[in-house]
């Protein structure tokens, strides 16, 4: 494949022939920047590890330049960020077996431009060489712009596909803001509660932004746990981490469906569910 930086690289850890790699594909993540797969796609890792018939491939689309640091990485540079941020997704990528990792290395006001149709071409000849089954990226609800902007592209790609190559399924999961505001019957629930070692361990190999001052990996496996604990008010536990996502199919799908409007209609649908709670509490 040839992608429109010249930068991009594509990274195959156990050193398989690229096609091959790729083609073997049936779970796809495609994230914002690094580290996000193992936060936003970890359902997808999960079901893949350690299987010969499913396989996790990843896609990076930043460059990781704009990285917060602290302490040991304080005075690093841009561009030296971004070495390191490569570095540790690669490492993660190794440890979770995936089957490829695509690095797309976009600065990331050239994703937050509508205009630019540049990932879009990218992520559509991801996909169709890969032909996932399922794709994981970001919820459209996220509060960080490039969360949304690269949820945003991805669905322009996937529309643009002709609808036998689109995958099954697209998930928004979590990252920048919970989905547990969603209505139960809103949400997809993924059970995470298996391997938390192995989870623990491919957030713990991002030290830039760890020892840098974000606590990702405290607070990842933080909020599974509490997914799995506040999921239902009068019955035990049934898992030990909850993974929470936006069923994003619909607008793959429908490619006339208003994409503000479809996130909107989840909103509502919890904003109603509160005033009638209320409501209904004082009149008994």
């Amino acid at each position: 494949m040839k992608f429109q930086r010249e930068t991009a690289q594509i990274f195959i850890p156990d050193g398989l022939d690229v096609q091959a790699a790729l083609s073997r594909t049936t779970h796809l993540g495609i994230v914002a920047h690094q580290d996000d797969l193992e936060i936003a796609a970890i359902n997808g890792i999960l079901q893949c590890f350690q299987r010969d018939n499913r396989w996790f491939s990843g896609v990076v689309v930043t460059d990781g330049r704009g990285s917060a640091r602290a302490g040991l990485y304080a005075n690093y540079t841009d561009d030296d960020m971004r070495l390191v941020r490569i570095r540790e997704q690669k490492k993660a990528a190794v440890l979770g077996e995936y089957a490829a990792l695509i690095l797309l290395d976009y600065p990331s006001s050239a994703i937050k431009d509508g205009a630019n149709p540049n990932p879009i071409a990218d992520i559509a000849q991801i996909v169709k060489t890969t032909k996932p089954e399922v794709i994981y990226t970001h919820n459209l609800a996220d509060k960080h712009p490039t969360h949304v902007a690269v949820a945003l592209r991805i669905i322009a790609a996937l529309r643009s596909l002709p609808a036998a190559e689109r995958p099954k399924h697209l998930y928004g999961g979590e990252a920048w803001r919970d989905l547990d505001w969603m209505l139960d019957e809103d949400k997809i629930v993924f059970d995470v509660s298996a391997l938390e070692n192995l989870q623990a361990a491919l957030i713990g190999l991002y030290d830039s932004q760890i020892s840098g001052g974000k606590r990702y990996d405290l607070a990842t496996l933080a909020r599974r746990r509490a997914h799995a604990t506040f999921a239902a008010t009068h019955a035990v536990d049934v898992a030990t981490g909850l993974a929470l996502a936006m069923d994003l199919t619909p607008l793959i799908e429908d490619p006339a469906k208003d994409i503000a409007a479809f996130v909107a209609t989840y909103i509502e649908r919890f904003a109603q569910d509160v005033r009638e709670r209320i409501i209904g509490l004082q009149k008994s």
